[in-house]
């Protein structure tokens, strides 16, 4: 990916500027050839004069050289990748292409990058000959998601006899994209609706992507091997098995972002626990093929209504929409989850995930009416009081809520990874008034 391009920024001050770039080997020497010209012209001697004014001359000739020099050089830099995982390492190569006709003296880059990536690098090159190319590289990680700017790239450039130093700032700059980890799943078997709903069968069916046989009269060139005997006995008339191309289910991944709901930040908490176990999600189900959208209790969604990824388009390409969106997600000012509502509401996904934070009452049952009748829900629940080590007894109310209405409720415990719980969510919930599930016994589900 290119970086900071070849153009630099104008340079200020011109030519009265580099001097200001003058070392104090440049100054000490333009001072003391100043001071023999002079002495020399009260002396009347010739040759203490020369011997001034070479001493005088030699640095001006050094800053002439590399103000000249120093927009002849060109700086640039590739990023590979550029979107990484958290605690994955990127490359970052820097290059110099010389177009003078004469050779730099040494030169020192030097690249902006963020705290959060390392200390600034800086690389010292000996010269670069006419026309000349150098390359040099190094390797910035986060353990933390977000996108991080990188540059500009500076250039320090100095004569071969250590006169002048001037610098170049080249304006391009390049972002270094760290998505949320991600896991590899088992395959989820959603169990559907919960007992007395009726529709869950129908559903995992759709979910698992098998062909609906749905005869049809017999065209002249069909394969004979493919009668249906039983409603040509019924018609009278010779009927085939009529293959559908299985659908793609629709699914939504729902990431509940409220700062209300969740406490803590860092790498542990629960709410980067949640984006990653997202991301997770979103990556597996397209995997499965299915036709996958992000929301979040904001109401953003992504791939955004109406664009190409929104419609099937390629899933390389949604996947990577959608894991620029959680690289940057932060937490909303949002107290409640009506706009997620509002959106999942005009849409008839087969399958809602959903990663929640703290619910109240209201929450609660305004996340109840979200799985819609037919569908399969998943909730993964994370609460503040479980991830601080104190009891539960609010989670459990909330999960029974969700589980009389068809949700299947997986309470996450910290540190505890997300595979394994993903097996067994597709576990349907009690019906209204039986014993709930544990989070400690999940059962069936398991592909």
């Amino acid at each position: 990916m290119p970086g900071s391009g070849a153009d630099g920024a104008r340079e200020r001050g011109g030519l009265r500027g580099a001097l200001g770039g003058l070392t104090t080997r440049g100054r000490s020497f333009l001072a003391a050839g100043l001071a023999a010209a002079f002495c020399a012209y009260l002396l009347g001697q010739g040759d203490l004069l020369r011997v001034g004014l070479l001493l005088a001359v030699l640095p001006l000739l050094c800053v002439l050289f590399l103000y000249r020099t120093r927009h002849r050089v060109e700086g640039s830099r590739r990023l590979t990748p550029a979107q990484v995982p958290a605690s994955s390492e990127a490359r970052v190569t820097l290059r110099v292409d010389s177009v003078s006709r004469f050779p730099t003296g040494v030169l020192m880059l030097q690249d902006k990058v963020p705290y959060v990536l390392g200390s600034r690098p800086r690389f010292l090159l000996d010269r670069v000959e006419p026309g000349g190319r150098r390359e040099v590289s190094y390797r910035v990680r986060s353990d933390l998601r977000g996108r991080y700017p990188l540059g500009p790239l500076q250039l320090r450039l100095s004569d071969p006899f250590g006169m002048c130093e001037l610098d170049r700032a080249f304006s391009g700059q390049s972002t270094l994209t760290v998505v949320p980890r991600v896991e590899r799943l088992p395959p989820l078997r959603p169990g559907g609706e919960a007992h007395g709903f009726g529709e869950g069968r129908r559903h995992t069916l759709a979910l698992a992507g098998e062909d609906d046989l749905i005869p049809r009269g017999y065209r002249h060139g069909d394969d004979l091997r493919r009668v249906h005997w039983r409603s040509t006995a019924r018609l009278g008339e010779l009927m085939v098995r009529r293959e559908e191309q299985p659908r793609r289910a629709g699914c939504t991944v729902l990431l509940d972002t409220r700062a209300a709901g969740r406490t803590g930040s860092g790498p542990g908490s629960a709410f980067e626990w949640a984006v990653s176990g997202a991301a997770s999600a979103l990556l597996h189900l397209l995997e499965k093929n299915h036709t996958v959208r992000l929301v979040t209790d904001t109401g953003d969604a992504a791939p955004a209504e109406g664009s190409a990824q929104a419609y099937g388009g390629p899933s390389g390409q949604t996947a990577a929409l959608m894991m620029d969106v959680l690289a940057g997600v932060g937490h909303s000012d949002g107290a409640g989850l009506s706009r997620a509502q509002e959106v999942l509401g005009e849409s008839g996904e087969a399958l809602l995930v959903a990663f929640l934070g703290d619910l109240d009452e209201e929450q609660t049952t305004l996340t109840a009416r979200m799985r819609r009748p037919g569908s399969t829900a998943v909730a993964f629940l994370l609460d503040s009081a479980l991830w601080a080590g104190e009891g539960g007894a609010a989670l459990e109310t909330r999960a029974r809520r969700l589980r009389e209405a068809g949700w299947a409720v997986v309470p996450v415990p910290p540190g505890v990874r997300l595979a394994p719980l993903w097996g067994g969510a597709g576990v349907p919930g009690p019906a209204a008034g039986a014993r709930p599930r544990t989070a400690s016994t999940p059962s069936g589900g398991a592909a």
